[in-house]
């Protein structure tokens, strides 16, 4: 018996760290708050562009979101990944709108930056006048994950 309950209690303590330790998934709330804050901060956005591109994005985070626990529930479903992009767009096309023209340049910046990869809070090392970027080919390009397409 005592082996038991020590087993039990083994399995409890195990089982409740395994819980602490999967990541928090984001609500739609803070999705919406740092997307809208990259995109303050880079855009120079008035208050009036902030709440409005904040409304955008965060009825977009609801949907990826809610796709996101489908997935998790009953698999990979190609239409709602089409949907997904879809809206998307429309929500970049519904950005763009409201933006003034210098602004929109740098909010495709701000696309092709996410496309990428680009972590907007790293910053860029320099290059010295005259020294090329180091391309790395092949499986090694991929393995160290510095090499550019």
């Amino acid at each position: 018996m005592k082996k038991f309950l020590s087993a039990l209690l083994l399995f409890t303590t195990v089982a409740v760290a395994a819980m602490a330790q999967q990541p928090k998934m984001p609500t739609p709330e803070e999705l919406a708050k740092k997307n809208v804050d990259e995109l303050e901060t880079r855009l120079k956005l008035s208050s009036t562009q902030k709440s409005v591109i904040y409304n955008y994005a965060y009825n977009l985070a609801k949907e990826q979101i809610a796709l996101g626990k489908k997935q998790q529930a009953t698999g990979f479903n190609d239409e709602e990944i089409s949907k997904l992009y879809r809206l998307n767009n429309e929500t970049n096309k519904n950005i763009k709108a409201v933006l003034k023209p210098e602004q929109i340049a740098e909010f495709d910046k701000v696309i092709e930056d996410r496309l990428n990869g680009v972590d907007p809070t790293k910053k860029k090392k320099k290059k010295k006048k005259g020294e090329e970027e180091e391309k790395v080919v092949g499986i090694e390009g991929l393995k160290s994950g510095s090499g550019t397409p």
